[in-house]
């Protein structure tokens, strides 16, 4: 039942008259300190910005990719989601047991698979009817696979092998939340070198081939029948350091590398580190000097998909920026509207998909199509992610907001951080 306003302003009354009576009284107590960070949040928020602009058919795509270099906005938006994943759950496993974390972890795991499958829903039925109909490369070029073998697509995206465009990173980020439970209790009970080192062994592997040697094997000797290019453009191998990186940041077992971070030799190098990595990614080269990332053999040190190392080095160097910047910037980056992006980042990733399959729909690849037209549609996906992420976060009921005032738990058991 909601309280009233008068009872809100008599709850310290109230409590008094109940500790004369026989039941333990309400003890009045300040809202909890949230284990969120108002500013990464944010942080994550602009990068959904940035992912939706590079992902709809228009001219902000040529802008927002890659804008600071060799870096796009998944990796910031893998690692920060690890960060604030690492700083949530490592709280709740010191506090409870880790079988809570697994339950927890496994529910939004369940949650995230819902929206996969509805994704999926989507574009295997009015995204792949429309391209048809229609014959636009670029519809096609998405579901080219799911159109030339429903079957096996279908089967083989519910385990989450075929990963269509677009529909890449929801599976990865399921595949490494579904981890996260044992990757916490093993850097808890053993020490994170039992899980950074494994890790990065992963990653090593993954510069020299061995998702496509594992796919060559299995294709060989067991018929595996999904191309390799139709397993999604993010190399696992590579990207789960991402994730264990981040996952340990957040967990706080990171003291000495923040402290490092903080060097102002470090910050110097790293600033130097950004910046040429800027010039190569702009080419602001003296025409008579060859441009590195022209050569082909080459190009594997700036991979995204496999994470090359210099492009984990130029991320590197820009996180190191940041954290420099961050006592400075934290109040100006923490905007409402980004806040609210960030703490609902998986929802809104959800629907800005949808929105860039419409879009599809609408325009194809965008070429030719008019500078009104482009605008209309990126006011009207930012406008719909931006009214989900406020929807969810708005009170569900009149008694919320007083729930901590009386000092019960905030946030609710079992709602998710």
């Amino acid at each position: 039942m909601a309280l009233t306003r008068k009872q809100i302003a008599q709850a310290p009354s109230l409590a008094r008259v109940q500790a004369n009576r026989t039941t333990p009284a309400l003890t009045l107590q300040p809202r909890p300190q949230s284990s969120r960070l108002p500013e990464l949040d944010a942080l994550r928020g602009l990068m959904l910005v940035g992912m939706t602009l590079t992902h709809l058919p228009t001219q902000a795509s040529h802008y927002s990719n890659q804008l600071l270099g060799f870096v796009s906005w998944a990796e910031g938006f893998v690692l920060l989601s690890a960060v604030l994943t690492g700083r949530v759950y490592s709280s709740i496993l010191q506090q409870r047991s880790w079988r809570e974390v697994f339950e927890r972890l496994w529910l939004r795991c369940a949650k995230l698979y819902g929206y996969h499958l509805g994704l999926l829903a989507v574009a295997f039925t009015v995204v792949a009817a429309i391209a048809v109909h229609t014959q636009k490369p670029a519809l096609l070029g998405l579901l080219d696979f799911y159109l030339a073998h429903h079957a096996l697509a279908v089967g083989s995206s519910l385990l989450l092998l075929y990963c269509p465009p677009l529909l890449d990173i929801l599976p990865m980020y399921i595949a490494f939340l579904m981890l996260t439970p044992f990757l916490l209790g093993v850097g808890q009970r053993w020490g994170w070198k039992f899980v950074l080192a494994p890790a990065g062994l992963l990653w090593l592997g993954a510069q020299f081939g061995m998702r496509g040697l594992i796919h060559g094997f299995l294709v060989t000797h067991a018929a595996f029948p999904i191309p390799l290019q139709n397993l999604g453009s993010f190399d696992l191998f590579a990207w789960q350091f991402l994730w264990i990186f981040g996952l340990w940041l957040g967990a706080g077992d990171s003291a000495r590398l923040v402290e490092w971070f903080e060097s102002r030799w470090t910050i110097a190098l790293a600033s130097l580190v950004a910046a040429a990595f800027l010039i190569l990614r702009y080419q602001w080269l003296p025409q008579y000097i060859s441009h590195p990332v022209d050569q082909g053999n080459a190009w594997v040190l700036f991979d995204k998909w496999q994470l090359g190392v210099l492009r984990l080095l130029d991320f590197a160097a820009l996180g190191v920026l940041f954290s420099a910047l961050r006592p400075h910037i934290a109040n100006r980056l923490a905007w409402r509207p980004l806040v609210l992006l960030g703490k609902s980042s998986l929802e809104v990733f959800c629907i800005q998909v949808l929105f860039s399959f419409a879009a599809l729909c609408l325009v194809g690849d965008g070429a030719g199509v008019h500078w009104l037209y482009q605008s209309a549609i990126v006011v009207t996906t930012l406008s719909g992610m931006y009214a989900l992420a406020w929807w969810r976060a708005r009170p569900r009921n009149g008694d919320t907001p007083v729930l901590w005032t009386l000092g019960l738990e905030w946030p609710p058991e079992g709602k998710q951080i």
